[in-house]
């Protein structure tokens, strides 16, 4: 008893520092966002590289800013005179030797030190204004793709589960064939190829349900990589959704809307912006720089001196005045090197904008697309309805074989799985050319939340690999 304590009190502790997933009973699309927003390692990996990259800012102002350092030392000083005498005749150690010296010297000075003229530096700090303000557009990007992130995970599930409800429906159905095919082969009215065609077609059919199984539970576990929750329920979306074409319903509007607001356009200008401010300091490194400084000195000697005095103060006021003449080269370097990365950050920014105005205009034909094929998938559930109808009727009077059939049930299965999968790409779809205009957000995903159905839920199912272990 006491060893399932301490295993209990153990695994509660793991769970605590976040080695555990927790459980949850049901969860639409918002309440999985919103978990995802405080526990997806990719976005809180984000946030650190922009607090971090925000720490260029202040990095290049100190060069601009007063700078205040000291230093303190001490010497001890064992000083002798072997076969030295005293000369001096006044001196009451006249001709005695020379008595050693030991004593011991310490300092200290401080300086304060204020950049006057520094034109490398003030490039240096706007050249990181510009690199912080390009992370928070990485990170803002960041944050639009967890969006996206969810709605596609979520979405598999749904996806997983309409697939596994055809597979399921395909398979009862073969099975009542096959029953009924057996029967009427013991009476005598067909062939035992109807039965091997109808066994065959039952196989196949629960091949396809037991991969349908498996991906539906591989699709909750990716779901809950995102959160560190396990989710039990999902709430399915309904028939309800509008399945519209975009707004505006022009497809240059979506393409000027991108150029202007797309996250990685506007980061791409930023990096421009710190490159060529770049430039400008590493050309500055030619320019001569001014500072003032005040130094204080302290010193203390034991050693004899002129004075008499032991201790020395002082205070400079300086006005120093700084001109590089000749780095070997350096400066130089380095412009030709800031000169060189500017073009990399120009054709960068170009090769965005390009493949921005591309995505744009495949996006919103996709999404066009999308609207004609939801409608024409609805229509073919009906006709393959009628013609598995029509088929099962031809079977009877004879006129159609058993193969007709089947192939006309698995025809109307597809169609069910198609229609549902047609408008989970709509979606999809949508929120990416929303994401590639730079306009996806939060309210975009409350909106396709609002449309989702607490009474009809995906349930998630026992695994293979459950019931193997079990």
């Amino acid at each position: 008893m006491n060893y399932i304590c301490r295993v209990v009190a153990h695994l509660a502790a793991i769970a605590a520092l976040g080695f555990l997933p927790t459980f949850s009973a049901a969860e639409n699309l918002l309440d999985v966002y919103n978990a995802a927003k405080d526990n997806d390692a990719l976005l809180r990996a984000s946030r650190a590289g922009y607090a971090a990259s925000e720490q260029a800012v202040p990095q290049a102002r100190s060069a601009l800013l007063p700078s205040l350092g000291a230093s303190a030392s001490t010497t001890w000083t064992e000083r002798s005179f072997p076969g030295s005498q005293v000369t001096d005749p006044t001196s009451p150690l006249f001709g005695m030797e020379v008595p050693d010296q030991n004593f011991n010297d310490h300092g200290w000075n401080a300086q304060l030190r204020a950049p006057i003229l520094d034109m490398e530096s003030w490039f240096n700090l706007s050249s990181a204004r510009a690199s912080v303000r390009a992370a928070g557009h990485d990170l803002d990007a960041a944050e639009q793709d967890l969006v996206l992130r969810v709605v596609q995970s979520y979405l598999n599930v749904l996806r997983a589960q309409d697939l596994l409800d055809s597979t399921n429906a395909e398979e009862a159905a073969v099975k009542r064939q096959l029953e009924q095919v057996q029967q009427r082969f013991d009476v005598g009215l067909v062939a035992i190829t109807d039965v091997l065609e109808s066994q065959a077609a039952y196989d196949s059919a629960v091949v396809r349900r037991i991969q349908a199984d498996g991906d539906h539970d591989i699709f909750f576990e990716s779901l809950g990589t995102l959160t560190g929750i396990s989710y039990e329920k999902l709430d399915r979306i309904s028939e309800q959704l509008p399945i519209v074409n975009p707004s505006p319903a022009d497809e240059a509007a979506w393409v000027e809307e991108a150029l202007r607001s797309n996250l990685g356009i506007l980061a791409a200008q930023e990096q421009l912006s710190a490159a060529r401010r770049a430039v400008r300091a590493r050309t500055s490194g030619h320019l001569p720089t001014i500072a003032a400084t005040v130094t204080q000195v302290d010193q203390v000697t034991g050693a004899p001196n002129f004075f008499g005095s032991d201790t020395t103060e002082q205070t400079v006021y300086a006005l120093e005045l700084n001109l590089p003449l000749f780095t070997g080269g350096f400066t130089r370097s380095r412009s030709k090197e800031a000169k060189a990365l500017r073009e990399q950050a120009q054709e960068l920014l170009l090769n965005q904008q390009r493949t921005v105005t591309r995505d744009v205009r495949n996006l919103f034909q996709a999404v066009a697309t999308d609207v004609v094929r939801v409608r024409a998938r609805l229509k073919a559930i009906t006709s393959s309805q009628s013609a598995l109808e029509a088929t099962e009727t031809g079977y009877e009077v004879g006129t159609r074989n058993i193969v007709d059939v089947l192939q006309a049930q698995q025809l109307l299965f597809r169609s069910q799985f198609d229609y549902a999968d047609s408008r989970y790409n709509y979606v999809l779809d949508l929120l990416l050319l929303k994401q590639v205009a730079g306009s996806l957000g939060p309210a975009d995903l409350e909106e396709l939340n609002g449309y989702t159905d607490p009474n009809d839920q995906v349930e998630r199912t026992v695994s293979l690999r459950q019931s193997t272990l079990n």
